[in-house]
């Protein structure tokens, strides 16, 4: 049985959402508009505060002017905020892998790195679950994940219904369980870190849209359009550019031309939005997960956690390609939670026959239409503009590697801790597809 209860709408969710950190809400002001910089970025989100945040740790003692503009300067619609805020290392590409492990290590050590920040960590790992078509897959990827360095172990039915009584294992062959290394943590705390500690090293953050961009002799880019809040313009000329706009970073390749022009800019950047739900309900059923419960993954991409010490978890599902719902606005679907979501919880959970919807939630994810994974890298034809887009929702937790990388490429022009080549723009102009095996 499914009861709706009262429903927090998006703006007191994210209050909700902050307060787990003790920040409150940016004021609406930032910085003042320069009128040049050596590196803007576009997008002030995870991956783009990432990014100033290492260019000016490793810049700190250099005349390296860093802009960070972004557009949504309270942060009510962006993808970094609106995360459940998961870090795991179960992927099947060695990329991912690398990034996340990297990811755990910073968010655990974050005092070191952003100061006095409190992700709120908390280290109960992911539950990945297979049916008898997955199995192999899963066998496989976790033999890849535990040589680079992750911590999980297989479980078949026997021992998942030992390990966790609460769950049915109907239907599960196999499943993944995150020892070490995996977790959820408060994704607004983290992008906060970022921003307070970019600014700390001398990064600049100023609120507006790129609207437009002027172009050098030579057809490289040297300027971008900015438009601010009272519609007023400013032309803030650079020496590089970062793309790091998240769910909106396709719409400002093309204007730039990249997927309208010709040769190398008649390749789009194939990342556009994707609404997803997030639901938080209760139960008072027997035999409930407990508070060290993982976050668990069904076989059909149904995902639920605990949301606190009380009875409340939360959770989600991504729809099927051709059930995307509209991403004109963010409000959230209910009947989808009551067709899709609930019946796989029930099933899988005993305890979850009987639930209340206490709030929800709809975020962003920055889908990659060609492959689901990270566009990382400079453009082969602006070889001043790099970027850092197409997480499809996984790039929260990758934040700190991507960040990381995109400085090693502009100070030195080549990566200097994790080869991310693979995952770069050029693999869009191949036709080669970096796809994650997929487990069901």
């Amino acid at each position: 049985m499914i009861r709706l209860g009262r429903v927090l709408r998006t703006a007191a969710v994210q209050h909700q959402l902050r307060s787990l950190s003790g920040k409150q809400a940016p004021a609406a002001g930032g910085d003042s508009m320069p009128k040049q910089c050596d590196v803007l970025i576009i997008g002030g989100g995870g991956m783009g505060a990432s990014s100033a945040y290492w260019l000016k740790k490793r810049a700190e003692q250099k005349k390296l002017s860093v802009l960070v503009v972004e557009r949504d300067s309270g942060y009510t619609t962006a993808s970094t905020v609106l995360s459940v805020g998961g870090v795991r290392q179960q992927f099947s590409l060695a990329e991912n892998i690398n990034m996340s492990l990297f990811g755990y290590d910073f968010i655990s050590d974050c005092r070191s790195h952003l100061g006095d920040v409190e992700l709120n960590f908390q280290p109960h790992g992911y539950l990945i679950l297979a049916s008898a078509n997955g199995a192999e897959i899963l066998s496989r990827n976790s033999k890849l994940q535990n040589e680079l360095g992750a911590c999980n172990e297989l479980l078949g039915p026997a021992a998942l219904r030992s390990r966790f009584p609460w769950l049915s294992t109907q239907d599960v062959e196999l499943g993944c369980y995150g020892l070490n290394k995996e977790g959820w943590f408060d994704p607004w705390a983290l992008l906060m870190g970022f921003k307070k500690q970019a600014r700390a090293y001398g990064a600049q953050f100023a609120n507006g849209e790129v609207t437009g961009f002027e172009y050098n002799s030579a057809g490289q880019l040297s300027a971008a359009v900015v438009t601010s809040a009272d519609d007023s313009k400013h032309t803030v000329k650079f020496d590089n550019c970062v793309l790091a706009a998240g769910a909106h970073s396709g719409h400002v390749a093309r204007l730039a031309n990249i997927g309208t022009g010709k040769g190398l800019l008649s390749v789009p950047l194939p990342v556009e939005p994707r609404k997803r739900y997030v639901y938080v309900f209760n139960t008072q059923g027997c035999n409930c997960p407990g508070i060290a419960t993982p976050m668990t993954v069904d076989p059909d991409g149904t995902y639920f956690r605990r949301d606190g010490l009380g009875e409340n978890f939360l959770c989600g599902r991504s729809p099927a390609d051709n059930e995307e719902p509209n991403c004109d606005t963010l409000d959230v679907d209910h009947g989808y939670f009551e067709s899709d979501v609930w019946p796989t919880l029930a099933s899988r959970v005993p305890a979850f026959e009987s639930v209340k919807v206490q709030s929800s939630w709809a975020g962003y994810y920055d889908h990659n239409c060609f492959d689901a994974n990270g566009i990382i890298g400079r453009h082969p034809h602006y070889r001043n503009l790099y970027i850092a887009a197409g997480f499809s929702g996984h790039g929260i937790q990758q934040t700190p590697a991507v960040g990381r990388a995109i400085a090693e490429l502009i100070l030195d022009g080549k990566y200097g801790t994790l080869d991310l080549s693979r995952l770069g723009f050029e693999r869009l102009v191949a036709q080669q597809r970096m796809l994650e095996a997929n487990i069901v």
